[in-house]
């Protein structure tokens, strides 16, 4: 099933939050030493949101609103990013952030949860997915929906300054970066009528800057070995997830959009798909209100089929 959205809707101001307003709303825990920051809110069914690289939860921050009148809320960012710590030579992997977020949602005391997921933050779900079937988690995992991300990284397409940051370099590059170079390649992730404005910018900025995160980003990019590595593992869980799964897409952007949307049709059987035509690599950001439809599309189907059985 494919559906093709033309990523026409707009979100309003009243459903915009400051990163101030973010932050002040948020609480810490501990993981490891580290403090990690945290948000919740809303009711019902529990709704698990987890972030890309190298931004935040607050990637989430124009969808939330929308979400939080039907689901409780749950995010965080990751450690390593936001306004999580960010300690210096620490081995930063997808499997540790899997038991982060698994610890979390097991001290939170949840049966169950459904995830949505972007970017890095689909890595994590594949390797959540993964344990699942090993029957090693300490809840279950109800419908799975996930935006742009590196599923299957032989069609995964890093930006230049990706690739530089793997590199024996990366070190210099990261603790270089300029709000400048950080800039011009952040847009060319968005769709060429979703741009973000100067204060987007500015807050993305402060997000990877806060805590020295500049320092660790040739640490926290090497989960793009980390995918190669584990490739039939994290592609075998999607294939083999009995739960309901749907991908909604920004088929223009230009790391993991049109391609990764062929390919996963080509690997998943009966493969669940919205493609957002206009739209880049954040479509929670550029497109809430699509992406919410989207989503409530994909929610009413996985409760009719819970119904129905």
């Amino acid at each position: 099933m494919e559906q093709v959205l033309s990523g026409s809707a707009v979100v309003g101001h009243e459903d915009v939050f400051t990163l101030e307003a973010w932050q002040h709303a948020g609480k810490w825990f501990s993981y490891g030493g580290h403090a990690i920051f945290s948000r919740m809110a809303g009711r019902g069914e529990p709704l698990v949101l987890l972030h890309g690289f190298p931004t935040a939860s607050w990637d989430w921050s124009r969808i939330w609103p929308m979400l939080a009148r039907h689901y409780r809320l749950l995010t965080l960012d990751m450690l390593g990013f936001g306004f999580s710590d960010k300690p210096q030579n620490y081995h930063y992997s997808i499997e540790d952030q899997a038991d982060l977020v698994q610890g979390w949602l097991e001290g939170l005391g949840l049966p169950a949860v459904h995830l949505f997921a972007h970017d890095y933050g689909t890595s994590v779900v594949q390797e959540l997915l993964a344990r699942d079937q090993e029957a090693s988690l300490g809840f279950h995992i109800k419908s799975v929906c996930l935006l742009n991300g590196g599923l299957f990284p032989e069609v995964h397409n890093p930006l230049l300054i990706q690739k530089l940051l793997r590199s024996p370099f990366g070190g210099v590059i990261s603790r270089g970066l300029s709000k400048g170079t950080f800039e011009r390649n952040f847009r060319r992730l968005f769709g060429a009528h979703n741009q973000p404005d100067r204060q987007d910018l500015l807050d993305f900025w402060h997000l990877l800057t806060y805590n020295n995160g500049r320092g660790i980003l040739h640490e926290l990019i090497q989960f793009m070995e980390e995918r190669r590595c584990h490739r039939n593992r994290w592609v075998g869980a999607l294939q083999n997830a009995t739960q309901p799964a749907r991908l909604i897409s920004g088929t223009a952007d230009p790391v993991s959009g049109a391609a990764m949307v062929r390919r996963y049709r080509e690997l998943m059987s009966e493969a669940d798909v919205v493609s957002m035509r206009h739209v880049g690599h954040y479509p929670h950001f550029e497109k809430p209100r699509d992406v919410f439809s989207a989503y409530q599309d994909f929610r009413q189907q996985v409760f009719e089929t819970g119904s129905a059985g």
